[in-house]
């Protein structure tokens, strides 16, 4: 199995470390963020997140974060509830306490940030304002990118090469 074949449009996996800041993360992959009112309607939304290929909405009111909109909400609040997509609002079915995380997060803390609490998306704040969204998507890249990295240093660690290291501060190969 050749390992070398993954995407390397996404950031170089030497860059990508699980203590790598969130900022960085961000930095690689963008900040764009999609959002709606509180009061847009959930059939809005979902056409929003179908077009844009995404499973969430942050759901802001005058730039402040009040909520986060989810394909399980809709699931969960819409379709189960049997409620109208074309006149429920978003607000009214939003998920409100929203698990945030910071800049200086590492990739590893979102992960296990995300898989304790059971989320996909992770909006990103500083003090009240968004800077940006990570997805369980984006958190497994990255490790994923780490795990290859990690590969090939192992690879040339047994090859012999010179300056091959095994992880942070690991067993080097002498030169």
């Amino acid at each position: 199995m050749d390992f070398r074949s993954v995407d390397q449009a996404y950031p170089p996996p030497s860059e990508l470390v699980p203590s790598t800041s969130v900022e960085s993360l961000l930095a690689s992959k963008g900040q764009e963020v999609w959002s709606v009112s509180p009061d847009s309607l959930v059939i809005d939304a979902v056409r929003t997140m179908t077009e844009r290929r995404i499973g969430a909405l942050l759901v802001m009111r005058a730039q402040k974060l009040v909520g986060i909109f989810s394909e399980r909400d809709y699931l969960r609040r819409v379709v189960l509830e049997d409620r109208s997509s074309s006149t429920t609002p978003v607000g009214s079915i939003m998920t409100q306490t929203v698990v945030t995380a910071g800049l200086r997060q590492t990739v590893q803390e979102c992960m296990q940030l995300m898989t304790d609490r059971r989320i996909r998306h992770l909006p990103i704040v500083e003090g009240e304002r968004v800077i940006g969204l990570v997805s369980i998507g984006d958190v497994v890249k990255a490790s994923l990118a780490y795990q290859h990295h990690l590969l090939g240093e192992i690879e040339r660690y047994v090859q012999g090469v010179p300056g091959a290291t095994l992880g942070h501060g690991g067993l080097r190969q002498s030169s």
